[in-house]
């Protein structure tokens, strides 16, 4: 990954986490042990300290930065989605901000929400514990059943078992020309196979 000094301010990124080196880490950044950053994430810590905390993910072309003189935070096994930006808010344990979602500054959501993918969380918003969170802007549509945070945990822990995978067994190399006989797939979980996929 590239890591930037800002200001006497260095990156800091548990031995156990995984950061991909396309991912951009800029002054006061903490990664907690086994999180996952993805591929282009950008984490800018020039206004103000980010911190992912143990557990979390945060996906492709992400961003978090923050706001002069506050932390932007991401809870313990927080899950972040694809293209997400994260803007100056807190996020509790065990949420989920859904592709493409944004949250702005002051907003403080609590453990075990979800964010619905595009969503557009105001300024200064916060709710309730286990809220279904969506649309532009943000609103509670609902509370989440016990079977949506199962099913975002089980996410969760995925990204927590690809990062440390990474760890060992990722590597720069030249792609092949043709498809080998016989090639192999990934390792899937059915539990984690979407509902119209079933």
């Amino acid at each position: 990954m590239t890591c930037y000094r800002y200001q006497n301010l260095i990156p800091v990124i548990h031995p156990t986490a995984y950061v991909h080196p396309t991912a951009v880490l800029i002054g006061d950044v903490i990664i907690e042990a086994g999180c996952y950053i993805g591929p282009l994430a950008c984490l800018r810590g020039d206004f103000g300290r980010l911190i992912v905390q143990e557990g979390s993910n945060f996906q492709d072309t992400c961003v978090m930065h923050g706001f002069p003189g506050s932390e932007t935070i991401v809870g313990k096994n927080g899950h972040i989605g694809h293209g997400a930006i994260l803007h100056g808010c807190i996020l509790e344990e065990d949420c989920l901000v859904g592709m493409n979602a944004v949250v702005m500054d002051g907003a403080h959501i609590a453990a075990h929400c979800i964010i619905a993918a595009t969503s557009f969380v105001k300024a200064g918003f916060s709710c309730q514990e286990k809220s279904m969170i969506m649309g532009t802007p943000a609103k509670v549509k609902r509370k989440l059943t016990d079977q949506e945070i199962t099913w975002k945990q089980r996410g969760t822990k995925e990204y927590q078992e690809l990062a440390k995978r990474c760890l060992t067994n990722i590597e720069i190399c030249e792609p092949l020309s043709a498809i080998e006989e016989n090639r192999p797939l990934t390792a899937e979980d059915p539990l984690l196979k979407p509902k119209f996929l079933s």
